[in-house]
């Protein structure tokens, strides 16, 4: 039987997913008019039913990796821009708590299809969307004109927001930021909904209601998004971080498997804000394990070793930074803080756009 796309909406309504409010949109917009005929090991030509149960399904889609650049066989791909999966679309747009006649500020323009959902829920005149990249902003302004929407699409910088639209009623960001930018100052009395972290965790919205130029919120939920594409986290291979250097030896009582626990790990991202890591299991079913972290830049890197019924882990720190030691110092930090759950931290934001964590109330400031 062939795939359709009222298909996606009897998915999305059986999960429970779609709020009443954007069922409308949701209904009346063929995601089909976004996403390219071929991605990944997907062909609308060749292999028509099987492109279409993607599309039709409650599933991200990746449509480019690297930027658009092709960087030679062997190279890691980095996902840099997607249709999102609709049932976290319709999470954000539910806690965004949009009302008719708000003008919208949308960052990340992607392939344009969570655009043509706030169009057709509040009209393209109060929808601007803002893209880095410029092929992937044409994509998306001729995909949403194919659908019949033709709100402002704009190239540049989305923590510059766009000036001329502003103020907006409600901000929305559809890549991971590490801070605001000019978000709160063009939305100086509503609310900004944004993938929020750093390096080394961004699994948090960042919930945040405007008044008066001041920005109050929440961390919450468990996206997962690509990052704003000009203050991204580092990736790629270990071999292109690792390269045979010796570094220092020493050990842990803090088995490294602990540090990256939600709630820890959101906790150490406040204080290692330039660094990622990689957990590798062991090849040979032995439960050992290694965590490996590396700094933004390159320059530093660790590990921990992780054998099971131990109490003392190796580790291993090369370059600049000691990038366990900071990653320990963090995690044992939030134990002195009595293990406070992720969802007992908040962030106030000014118009500059940096943002302040604390836990519990702004009277407690995270250093």
């Amino acid at each position: 039987m062939t795939t359709a796309r009222h298909d996606l909406v009897r998915t999305l309504e059986r999960a429970g997913a779609v709020p009443p409010a954007w069922r409308d949109a949701v209904a009346a917009v063929d995601r089909a008019l976004f996403i390219p005929a071929r991605f990944g090991a997907y062909d609308a030509d060749a292999d028509p039913e099987a492109w279409r149960s993607v599309v039709y399904s409650d599933a991200p889609v990746i449509t480019q990796v690297n930027d658009g650049l092709d960087l030679g066989a062997g190279a890691f791909e980095r996902p840099t821009s997607s249709s999102s999966m609709p049932s976290l679309m319709l999470e954000m747009l539910d806690l965004l708590d949009v009302r008719d006649g708000d003008r919208v500020l949308e960052i990340g323009t992607g392939t344009g299809y969570n655009a043509a959902w706030l169009c057709h829920r509040l009209g393209e005149d109060r929808v601007t969307t803002v893209e880095y990249d410029r092929d992937v902003a044409a994509r998306a302004r001729a995909a949403l004109a194919a659908a019949g929407y033709r709100p402002d699409v704009v190239v540049g910088d989305g923590l510059a927001g766009h000036a001329p639209g502003a103020p907006y009623d409600r901000v929305i960001a559809t890549c991971t930021l590490r801070d605001f930018g000019r978000l709160v100052e063009q939305c100086p009395n509503g609310r900004i909904i944004a993938p929020w972290g750093s390096s080394f965790f961004h699994g948090s919205f960042a919930l945040l209601d405007v008044r008066d130029g001041t920005a109050r919120g929440r961390v919450t939920g468990d996206p997962g998004f690509m990052w704003d594409r000009v203050r991204r986290a580092g990736a790629g291979h270990i071999r292109d971080y690792y390269h045979g250097e010796t570094g220092d030896r020493g050990g842990t009582r803090v088995p490294p498997q602990n540090v990256l626990q939600t709630d820890p790990a959101f906790f150490v991202s406040l204080h290692v804000t330039d660094a990622w890591y990689r957990w590798c299991d062991a090849e040979d079913d032995s439960g050992e394990a290694t965590l490996w972290l590396f700094a933004d830049d390159g320059t530093s890197w660790a590990t921990a070793e992780y054998v099971p019924r131990t109490q003392e882990f190796e580790t291993d720190q090369y370059g600049p930074r000691r990038l366990w030691d900071e990653v320990e110092s963090a995690y044992r930090q939030w134990e002195r803080l009595g293990c406070p759950p992720r969802d007992r931290f908040g962030l106030t934001v000014r118009p500059d756009g940096t943002p302040h964590v604390w836990l519990d109330t702004p009277e407690r400031p995270v250093p």
